[in-house]
């Protein structure tokens, strides 16, 4: 299997399965001298972790976490960092009904199509338990990027039909874990909520809609042809898992708009500083795959939960058709938890630009 890293110049590779003995993660090209700051990693471990209300999975892993390579006196030494974390909390016998068997809408079946083999216990590697290990690096990476005033938010902007009208400049970003939904709109919080644990009581799941903010940018991250920003940054939210969907600035509403509206026009322009303010932000604060200096902001949608518990007719290795309730520890929705990992993608995203970005302009050929 290949596939399993993620970035260029700082580089994750990953491995471990979801009922394995561990998964663990393997950092590249992090700078040298960096304390890691474990609380952190902590916080934003817990806020991925399952069995936070009555409507996530009720599997309990800690997360405790090893550093087992790459960092001594509390300081990275350039070398390549390891951490690990073992599976604590594994029901297997929860999926044994499944080695012959695919799940509607899982990667069951396309894994064996592809592999002949697969780790059907809580789907092997394909479980968003491997979302822990990016959580740990794009935590490093968002440390990094915090001391250049690089910040990013995410929150949960819709869950199923209920969505929150306001844009993302009248919240108050402190207000996001206030709920157990992440949503920094209480009347729609309160609703979702509602809606959740009827869902979750059903048997039934939902989608929903990430949004993320990257504030204080830098103008010149990106490349404008191949390397486009926005690209990079869309690339790395479709490796989540449940992702269906991405747009930037004004996205798909971009499409009804006259150029005469959608254009971002310049009051503010420093080319000293290499900085610009412009009147509206349609772009999301990307230009020619370029970043501009203004805000990045962005929506990713997530499609409902495949596994959930209510009868279904499928299909085994031998084309014999069955009725199917999926057994185990299911969310009702993942978006909630998935706000740590939007982060953690889009800080893995934006420090590899970033560091490109550094790399090239200092230079210097003779």
């Amino acid at each position: 299997m290949a596939s399993n890293s993620f970035g260029e110049i700082f580089r994750i590779t990953t491995f471990g399965e979801s009922h394995g003995q561990m998964i663990g993660v393997i950092i590249d090209g992090c700078p040298a001298g960096i304390f890691i700051d474990e609380s952190e990693i902590k916080n934003q471990l817990a806020r991925r972790r399952t069995a936070q209300s009555i409507f996530t999975s009720g599997r309990k892993e800690d997360d405790s976490f090893e550093i087992v390579s790459g960092y001594f006196e509390n300081k990275t030494t350039g070398a390549p960092i390891t951490f690990i974390i073992k599976n604590m909390d594994v029901k297997s016998d929860d999926y044994i009904n499944l080695e012959n068997t695919f799940r509607p809408s899982h990667a069951d079946f396309t894994y064996s199509a592809k592999y002949g083999n697969r780790d059907y216990r809580g789907g092997g590697r394909s479980s968003a338990r491997e979302t822990t290990l990016w959580v740990i690096a794009g935590t490093l990476a968002n440390q990094i990027l915090l001391q250049n005033n690089i910040r990013i938010k995410a929150y949960v902007s819709a869950i199923g039909n209920i969505a929150t009208q306001k844009n993302y400049q009248q919240f108050d970003f402190n207000t996001i874990d206030s709920n157990e939904v992440r949503c920094p709109d209480d009347n729609c919080a309160t609703q979702m909520i509602e809606y959740l644990n009827d869902l979750k009581q059903n048997g039934d799941t939902t989608g929903g809609v990430i949004t993320c903010v990257v504030q204080n940018m830098i103008a010149g991250l990106g490349d404008p042809i191949f390397e486009k920003l926005q690209s990079k940054l869309a690339a790395a939210m479709f490796c989540i898992n449940t992702v269906h969907g991405f747009e930037y600035g004004s996205g798909f509403a971009g499409a009804s708009m006259n150029g005469s509206k959608h254009n971002d026009l310049f009051n503010n322009v420093n080319m000293e500083t290499k900085s610009a303010e412009t009147t509206t932000n349609n772009s999301g604060g990307i230009q020619g795959g370029i970043s501009n200096g203004m805000d990045i902001f962005f929506n990713v949608a997530f499609k409902p939960i495949a596994s959930i518990k209510q009868e279904q007719v499928t299909a085994n290795v031998n084309n014999e058709l069955s009725s199917l309730v999926i057994s185990g520890r299911h969310d009702a929705c993942v978006v909630p938890r998935a706000v740590p990992i939007v982060e953690a993608m889009t800080a893995l995203t934006l420090l590899n630009a970033f560091l490109k970005n550094n790399a090239y302009n200092n230079l210097n050929l003779k």
